[in-house]
């Protein structure tokens, strides 16, 4: 057979995406040149890789035999690039990290010097939901995870990182106003409270929080991201319970400020995680052990501030 590695590398997006048109944006290339080297694989077979059926592109069962072999493929070719890199005293290769969307606010702390010294290794964060980084971390779809709450069916290897606070915030305008006053959680059944969307770590501490304190919400709006909850709170929209880690930049404004209240904060742990029996790559087992040696240097440096809320 005569197949290059660009043809599999073209052929394993297609499957993942199930069409010509979404593998030529995500490799940009052109329709026609994904189309020409999918030609080109499948004259190597006498069995059909992909079939269309109503204008829609099909992989068959035999393709996506063929596409599990060509990930094996690619993956050999990325572990023996790494090794003629080790014995040059090189580290390069690949990281893919899901995390938590708050954990924008951590992660990029805990990577920066990494890449610095070790320049030849390619990073790629996928910042979304809980939901989401969980299930790409049960299809072994990413490296690591970072998570703020571990998830308790999946057998994980896990680096501890650092403490995470969440917080009852409110506005310049309401802290002003019950300044002096001892807050309890039942008056947050008269408070309009804004909540982050289901899957959230965030939404799941703060729903937790109101029912262990028998909170009925009466009045409550639901936003999609952590920027989106900080603008309606600032804006006297509500009240809301939000990691201290992203309110640094408007608690250091005025724009919004922290509420003493009963049981709070919550206190969970950021924490980075992968599969128990995972085989890493040489970048990734050097990121975990830069991780070791570094994390309290770089908490110090960069997360002190914390301290004084």
């Amino acid at each position: 057979m005569n197949y290059t590695f660009h043809q599999l590398k073209v052929f394993v997006c297609i499957v993942k995406n199930q069409s010509v048109t979404k593998a030529s944006e995500e490799l940009y290339l052109t329709q026609p040149a994904v189309s020409s080297q999918l030609k080109k694989l499948q004259d190597q077979f006498d069995i059909p890789l992909t079939e269309v059926v109503g204008r829609k592109l099909f992989i068959t069962e035999f393709g996506k035999e063929i596409a599990e072999v060509c990930k094996r493929i690619l993956l050999a070719s990325e572990e023996l690039k790494e090794t003629v890199n080790q014995y040059k005293g090189l580290i390069s290769g690949h990281l893919k990290i899901a995390v938590v969307s708050t954990g924008k606010y951590v992660m990029p702390y805990f990577l920066s010097g990494f890449t610095k010294r070790f320049p030849s290794v390619d990073v790629v964060l996928d910042v979304t939901n809980k939901q989401l980084v969980v299930a790409a971390l049960a299809k072994n779809e990413t490296d690591f995870a970072l998570v703020s709450v571990l998830p308790n069916d999946l057998p994980l290897q896990t680096v501890a990182l650092m403490e995470n606070s969440l917080h009852l915030v409110g506005s310049a305008e309401s802290v002003k106003a019950i300044k002096g006053k001892k807050m309890t959680p039942s008056d947050l059944s008269e408070a309009p409270l804004i909540f982050r969307e289901h899957g959230s770590a965030t939404r799941n501490a703060m729903e937790q929080y109101l029912d262990n304190h028998s909170v009925k919400v009466n009045q409550k709006y639901e936003l999609v991201s952590n920027e989106a909850v900080k603008q309606a709170v600032n804006a006297g929209l509500g009240f809301s319970i939000m990691p201290l880690i992203g309110l640094r930049n408007v608690l250091n404004s005025g724009e919004v400020g922290l509420i003493e209240i009963q049981g709070l904060p919550v206190k969970t742990q950021w924490t980075l995680c992968y599969l128990k029996g995972k085989k890493l790559s040489p970048a990734a087992s050097t990121f975990i052990n830069y991780l070791e040696s570094h994390k309290e240097q770089l908490i110090e440096t960069h997360f002190s501030w914390t301290k004084i809320h």
